[in-house]
């Protein structure tokens, strides 16, 4: 899966531990999701969501060998 996350975080010029105290997670879950070894879980996806002010589908997409 991919995504954007480390883009948008980028855009909102935050850290990974500021992002990631802002939906409770530790710093390294924040790095592995946007080193693409972690794919989070629905809840952590909508919060990522709600702080980026971007849809899912927006800030996640499936490789094409996902599809």
């Amino acid at each position: 899966m991919k995504n954007r996350i480390k883009v948008e975080r980028a855009e909102l010029n935050i850290t990974q531990q500021q992002l990631a105290q802002k939906i409770g997670v530790s710093r390294q879950t924040i790095n592995a999701m946007e080193l693409g070894k972690y794919v989070p879980s629905t809840m952590l996806a909508l919060r990522l969501s709600e702080v980026f002010g971007k849809s899912v589908n927006e800030i996640f997409s499936l490789e094409e060998d996902e599809k």
